[in-house]
């Protein structure tokens, strides 16, 4: 069973195209973020990555929910 949080989440996916393109930029910055971790070693580029993905991997998600909330707002008002 979906919460409501998520149910929102799967609407504005297929409704939202801010929302997709966040979405999307996320998991992608997840998968590369996982490619990192798998190595044993990162140079020193890859160390900067890391932590600039992780950063922007926040921004992106902090924004989601903003959009989130907002969209709840929108529909409890009517």
């Amino acid at each position: 069973m979906q919460t409501l949080t998520e149910e929102i989440k799967h609407e504005l996916e297929s409704q939202n195209e801010e929302f997709r393109s966040l979405l999307r930029d996320h998991h992608d910055h997840e998968k590369r973020l996982a490619e990192l971790a798998s190595k044993t070693f990162l140079s020193t580029d890859e160390e900067i990555e890391e932590k600039r993905l992780k950063k922007h991997k926040l921004h992106l998600k902090d924004r989601m929910e903003e959009i989130v909330r907002e969209h709840r707002a929108r529909v409890s008002a009517h």
